[in-house]
């Protein structure tokens, strides 16, 4: 089975991100496991925000349409708020005010995503 090692991948730049179900993955894996990650895009999704200490040093940059009636832009807000309230000051959002649940298409087309993303590594 791939894996980091065999692949060839440097460890400390492995980024994570996901849309919509995929969205609420992110936010697990990062939870279960925030040093596997140099950071996280969580988009259109929710986590669970008891799990705000795991992540509060993690870089993460989430993406919300605030249209979005698949998954309410409350479950971003509410990650945002028990990050910050846990001391998180790596964390960043983007709502989108036009955008429905679709809100990867903008938040993916974004240059500057890829950008901070590159720029993210872990320590």
């Amino acid at each position: 089975m791939p894996s980091v090692r065999t692949l060839g991948v440097d460890p400390a730049r492995v980024h994570l991100t996901g849309l919509s179900m995929g969205g609420f993955g992110t936010w697990a894996c990062l939870a279960k496991a925030p040093e596997l990650y140099a950071s996280g895009v969580p988009i259109c999704g929710g986590g669970d925000p008891t799990t705000a200490a795991a992540l509060k040093d993690l870089p993460i940059w989430a993406f919300h349409g605030e249209k979005d009636t698949a998954v309410p832009v409350a479950k971003t807000r509410e990650m945002e708020a028990a990050i910050l309230k846990a001391g998180g000051k790596r964390f960043r959002a983007t709502y989108y005010p036009d955008e429905a649940h679709e809100s990867w298409t903008p938040a993916y087309a974004n240059p500057a995503l890829l950008a901070w993303m590159m720029l993210q590594q872990k320590k």
